[in-house]
């Protein structure tokens, strides 16, 4: 298998926060989720990819280059959108046209400008006017508009409403069914990449605790329901983390099959990503 992303025990110290050996994999022509609550690394492990900061350990290689070495080259093949919009606010997307053909060899003005119309985007409107949406529509018709093969996105869909998120999604889906094209997601928000996501790669307080193909992951989770005093007659290792409610308690398990078997009189049932994270976070707070 081919990978346009490889991170190996990946280190980043701060004070206060380490991103820990962080190591996973994104294969050629797949939506990679990278989930995580806020603050858990996303965008340091984002950062340190694009080498906009330098690592304290490990080795990152994109399209099997070294980025500190081969940086513009491999730059050239990367499209990004961060959660704030990167441009000047009195710059018009015209403008814009204007400086990113002067940066990227690969720039294509008639595809950017296609973008804006298909975005509805006024070419000559300050950017600084435009709504939250709109910004995020521009970066990704920058993004899209120099050949990039690999779109690296920070948060792209926060905050926005329901229609231009499922619009963004869209494109998303379009742009990796076309020559084997690359999407590294960060995102909270695990209803979009329940939908759209290959894999996923789940960080909590620095650290990967659970990565590989999202399917997988869906299908091998499950929620467990019992009475509270029928917790005692699961096995600790069955058990990722447990929930109370006021009817019964909800219990985490990473082999649905096997627990069906093993404990055939509770009820199973399919947990969504989000549930999948919110246990393992707790389990790391020590709250379940």
């Amino acid at each position: 298998m081919e990978y346009v992303i490889e991170l190996c025990d990946v280190t980043k110290c701060y004070e206060g926060f380490k991103l820990d050996q962080v190591s996973f994999q994104v294969p050629k022509g797949c939506i990679c989720g990278f989930i995580g609550q806020n603050g858990a690394g996303k965008t340091t492990t984002i950062q340190l990819i694009l080498d906009i900061i330098k690592k304290d350990g490990g080795s990152i290689r994109v399209f099997g280059g070294d980025m500190e070495k081969d940086g513009p080259a491999l730059k050239e093949r990367i499209g990004v959108v961060f959660d704030e919009m990167g441009f000047h606010e009195f710059l018009t997307p015209k403008e814009i046209n204007s400086v990113m053909k002067h940066i990227y060899t690969g720039w294509r003005e008639d595809l950017f400008f296609d973008y804006l119309n298909r975005f509805s985007l006024p070419a000559k409107k300050r950017c600084g006017s435009f709504s939250r949406g709109m910004r995020m529509k521009l970066q990704i018709a920058v993004a899209l508009s120099h050949g990039a093969e690999l779109l690296i996105m920070d948060e792209p869909t926060s905050g926005l409403d329901p229609i231009v998120r499922n619009e963004m999604l869209q494109i998303f889906q379009e742009f990796v069914l076309e020559e084997n094209h690359t999407i590294l997601l960060s995102s909270h928000i695990t209803g979009d990449l329940e939908r759209i996501a290959d894999m996923v790669a789940f960080i909590n307080r620095g650290r990967i605790i659970l990565s590989g193909d999202k399917n997988e992951i869906l299908e091998n989770h499950g929620l467990m329901k019992c009475k509270k005093e029928d917790l005692q007659t699961i096995d600790q290792e069955d058990i990722i983390s447990t929930r109370q409610s006021a009817f019964c308690t909800e219990v985490l398990v990473s082999d649905k099959n096997k627990c069906r078997q093993k404990y055939d009189k509770m009820v199973m049932e399919q947990a969504t990503l989000e549930e999948i994270m919110i246990f393992y976070v707790n389990r790391s707070l020590g709250t379940a």
